[in-house]
């Protein structure tokens, strides 16, 4: 007897290996996917502006991405010594107005070349809701703590969705053509919202995604793909002990489980050997000896050097 219903995985092209570039967009958990790609070494940019949850938050970075935006002075506010922009996320905050703004320009620049090169491109959604500063009526990626009073809250319909990962994948394809735009919704519930508000934010992410995806299938039909990461944790791992401390995050098993559908459906078999290598030289460099200074440590580094030498003599994309 089978105790639970399993989430069909459709085997994947083109395949990821060693030789591809992937880049990383969207909520908390495409960190998740993103940060297991990084540990294995593959070439990755992830989230480069930060944790974007909302994606017409994101169509306007990407937005700023097509045009080559400059940021300057007007983009930018002080708040309790820190500045920052409504565009991207807390963690591009600093100290210093223009160190800033030669972050975001120098970042925006960085995301656009790295995009013009990417094989995969991934998308995760993780909500409806945004929040509109009052002030100037535009949606923000990130509210830094100003105080709620200068927003309003909205949900996005599905339809405004659609059209939010249409004008998306278009600026995708313009700056890179053969990119493969892989879509995923998060599983991750923003319980903040409510429960009720969570459920209806994420059937908006999904309807929306989908009906766009039929659209595509007119048009594009090999250049869009949807990996069910929602589907596996709501239908696959439907119980609390998947769920971090705060019920809320996966756990560690959960993101390794979804992680292994993931490389199931995607990573290239040829590469599984190179992969479980890297996993062994990982372990070895985040060893912690009793002391440092032994000889037999030493040995074991020298070891560690020669490992890491070898492997990137036959792949020179990978680096440590």
């Amino acid at each position: 007897m089978d105790f639970r219903t399993i989430v069909p995985i459709k085997n994947q092209s083109p395949k990821i290996d060693y030789e591809a570039k992937i880049s990383l967009f969207g909520s908390c958990f495409v960190e998740n996917i993103g940060d297991k790609l990084q540990y294995y070494k593959f070439r990755v940019i992830q989230n480069p502006f930060g944790i974007i949850f909302n994606p017409l938050a994101l169509l306007q970075l990407f937005q700023r991405i097509d045009e080559n935006y400059e940021y300057s002075e007007k983009d930018i506010f002080q708040l309790n010594n820190q500045c920052s922009c409504f565009d991207v996320h807390s963690q591009m905050n600093h100290s210093d107005r223009s160190e800033m703004i030669y972050n975001l320009n120098n970042t925006l620049a960085s995301t656009r070349a790295f995009l013009q090169e990417s094989s995969h491109v991934i998308i995760t959604l993780g909500t409806s809701w945004g929040y509109i500063l009052n002030s100037d009526n535009r949606l923000v990626a990130n509210c830094h703590k100003v105080a709620q009073s200068n927003f309003s809250k909205k949900i996005f319909s599905a339809e405004e969705i659609k059209e939010s990962l249409t004008e998306i994948s278009k600026i995708i394809w313009k700056l890179n053509p053969k990119a493969k735009v892989i879509f995923t919704v998060s599983p991750v519930r923003h319980l903040k919202d409510g429960f009720v508000e969570n459920q209806r934010s994420k059937a908006n992410l999904i309807s929306g995604l989908h009906s766009y995806r039929e659209e595509m299938k007119l048009k594009f039909d090999k250049k869009t793909t949807y990996f069910p990461s929602y589907e596996i944790v709501m239908d696959e791992l439907r119980d609390y002990r998947f769920y971090g401390k705060d019920m809320i995050h996966l756990s560690e098993i959960a993101i390794d489980y979804v992680w292994d559908k993931f490389k199931e459906a995607w990573i290239d078999a040829k590469v599984y050997p190179i992969m479980k290598e890297i996993n062994t030289i990982q372990k070895g460099l985040s060893h912690r000896p009793f002391d440092e200074t032994s000889p037999k440590h030493r040995e074991f580094l020298d070891k560690l050097q020669l490992k890491i030498k070898k492997l990137q003599d036959k792949n020179p994309t990978i680096k440590f």
